[in-house]
């Protein structure tokens, strides 16, 4: 295939499918906690490790997660510790993130184009080197997210069950905040900080309009991510488009498309299970009724 034969298009289309992965896997538990917007926020912050990166002359993709991680953690032992509610927590990365991110690259000579491309994404911009760090950063939140499923499934549903379980509570929120701010930057060489939030939420959503499990949304929720991230990406190459806006249209577009199954879906087992408590009761009119009660 054509696409194949370019470097730059392996390692983007690595780089995607690895997002695609990490992304939705660490958003169906900011979607249990009614946290979706906290991609955001951190992509905010991460901004300002990208600029310290150029400022340093060291990989922006590793300052980046260190920076990130720095602030999930703060951001998440303030809505624990503090009186401040979470939102104004967000608000405070988003803000002081957004800005110190500009202003740092603007202080380290970058140009607007460089802020362009962490901000929206770009295939050419996925180097050797940060498709390593990339491909580390998402082996340690897909092993997170997956191994400890059932943990971050009962903290995000209920956390005073939880900590009644015996389950360490703190740790588990802290280790929430940390894997996703490592997706943020696992994600934003090809989707970009300021949409790598879509990402996280809306396969996630669209899952959740057909699917009944909790293992049934997260299959569900990857197996959108992947399809999508690859999708968009290919199509980014042939018809020269933004990666980052082309992965979430789609995204949209798979939830809309979700969304109108799910009603025709939702009434045939209303249906079903109507028939079926009607043959347990032997109602009149039931397939199953005895003969002394059909009319």
């Amino acid at each position: 295939m054509e696409i194949l034969d370019a470097a730059f298009m392996q390692r983007a289309l690595l780089a995607a499918l690895l997002v695609g992965i990490t992304a939705p896997a660490i958003g169906i538990y900011l979607v249990q906690r009614h946290q979706a917007l906290m991609g955001d926020g951190i992509g905010h912050v991460a901004l300002t490790g990208v600029g310290l990166g150029f400022m340093l002359n060291a990989s922006p993709v590793w300052v980046a997660a260190a920076v990130c991680v720095a602030g999930a953690v703060i951001m998440e032992l303030t809505r624990f510790y503090g009186k401040a509610r979470g939102d104004i927590a967000l608000a405070m990365l988003f803000y002081g993130g957004m800005a110190g991110g500009v202003m740092l690259i603007n202080l380290s000579g970058g140009s607007n184009a460089n802020l362009v491309t962490y901000l929206f994404g770009s295939l050419t911009t996925v180097s050797r080197q940060d498709l390593v760090a990339i491909c580390i950063l998402a082996a340690f939140v897909i092993l997170a997210t997956l191994g400890l499923r059932r943990q971050l499934f009962a903290i995000c549903q209920d956390e005073e069950f939880a900590r009644v379980t015996g389950l360490p509570v703190r740790l588990l929120n802290l280790l929430v905040a940390i894997t996703a701010a490592l997706t943020v930057t696992v994600a934003m060489r090809v989707v970009g900080l300021l949409l790598v939030s879509a990402l996280m939420v809306i396969p996630v959503a669209a899952s959740q309009q057909i699917a009944r499990s909790f293992a049934t949304t997260l299959a569900l929720s990857v197996g959108i991510g992947v399809l999508v991230t690859l999708s968009g990406t290919t199509t980014s190459y042939y018809v020269d488009v933004p990666p980052g806006a082309t992965i979430v249209l789609l995204a949209i577009g798979v939830f809309v498309l979700l969304t109108a199954i799910a009603a025709p879906l939702a009434k045939s087992r209303a249906r079903k299970v109507e028939d079926e408590e009607r043959c347990t009761l032997g109602e009149p009119g039931s397939a199953t009724a005895p003969d002394d009660v059909r009319v």
